[in-house]
């Protein structure tokens, strides 16, 4: 006797959104990026559509960092001097679909850098690279505040992904990427219900769901990562059963959590094995299993784990 084939019918799609905007839509960028639009939970080809593959950004910075491991740092210590060519070798030589600025430089308690210098550092990305944009503050409110609304002016028309608003923060990213024509990152604490109410005051200032970009938080593997999977996969499942409020595609950064964990950046205990592999190894495995929760755009560091990311990607999207 043959078993019937079952298969899950959903009531709603995952939203399709496109970051960055193309002349003829008013940009500069030379290529755009598409996520979304997937009618079935990650890479189950046979029960419905996933038009549109997970894209991986690759993070630059607005300083030198100071905290990035030796095996990590020196992939990038030729250009991170320079934003702009740090955007391009992520782009021409490492395959990055999209950069990730981080304006980490404006940090009150670091180098507290100006609104002025915020704006100069995201125009020169965008010259250097002909590719989408992810803009994220520094994750202080008061200062993120007074340096985002440069960055949203100078890049106003090209359609990039700013970062982030929070429960307690989003009436001036809101104005801002409603103004110049943006994408949100909406952040919350690994809690669905946050996530969802952070999606519900940006709507309610008259933002479009299509406009946000969820990101519940990225724990690195053996750090709660198991607990941020449940809450991606109860959201995506929320999603695609009709919940509007969680049917936004999902951003996890995965290299600003690897990287500060011991098991990547320590290479003083021999039984833990090569840094060298087991550093883009972490990276790369906490990218899979994201991926396998439902992630749309991954923000990673190592070139290594790029590629190998890259190579898992191709695997499943093969599959169907």
């Amino acid at each position: 006797m043959l078993i019937p084939e079952v298969r899950q019918k959903w009531a709603n799609p995952i939203n399709t959104i496109t970051i960055g905007a193309t002349p003829e839509e008013g940009g500069t960028r030379t290529r755009t990026v598409t996520v979304g639009g997937s009618t079935t939970l990650p890479f189950l080809h046979f029960e419905g559509k996933i038009p549109h593959r997970p894209a991986l950004a690759m993070e630059v910075q607005d300083i030198t960092p100071k905290d990035w491991p030796e095996i990590l740092g020196e992939h990038f210590s030729d250009v991170w001097d320079d934003p702009g060519r740090w955007a391009k070798k992520c782009v021409d030589q490492l395959g990055a679909d999209l950069v990730c600025l981080r304006l980490a430089g404006c940090d009150p308690d670091g180098e507290n850098k100006s609104p002025d210098e915020a704006a100069v550092a995201v125009k020169s990305v965008l010259e250097a690279v002909g590719v989408p944009l992810i803009v994220w503050g520094c994750g202080d409110n008061d200062k993120d505040n007074e340096v985002l609304p440069q960055c949203s002016e100078i890049s106003a028309g090209e359609r990039s992904l700013f970062g982030s608003i929070t429960e307690d923060n989003y009436k001036t990213l809101v104005a801002l990427c409603k103004a110049d024509g943006h994408k949100l990152i909406a952040e919350s604490p690994v809690d669905i219900n946050i996530a969802k109410q952070v999606n519900v005051l940006a709507t309610d200032l008259g933002l479009d769901p299509k406009d946000i970009v969820i990101y519940p938080t990225s724990g690195a593997l053996g750090y709660g990562m198991e607990y941020v999977y449940s809450i991606m996969e109860r959201g995506r499942i929320a999603g695609l059963d009709g919940d509007t409020m969680w049917a936004m595609p999902i951003l996890c950064d995965i290299g600003k959590e690897v990287w500060k964990v011991k098991e990547a950046v320590s290479d003083e205990i021999a039984e833990w094995g090569d840094q060298s592999q087991r550093g883009p190894l972490w990276e790369a495995t906490t990218a899979y299993v994201y991926l396998l929760a439902g992630a749309d755009i991954l923000i990673m560091r190592h070139p290594k784990a790029v590629s190998e990311v890259k190579k898992y990607l191709e695997k499943l999207i093969e599959s169907k």
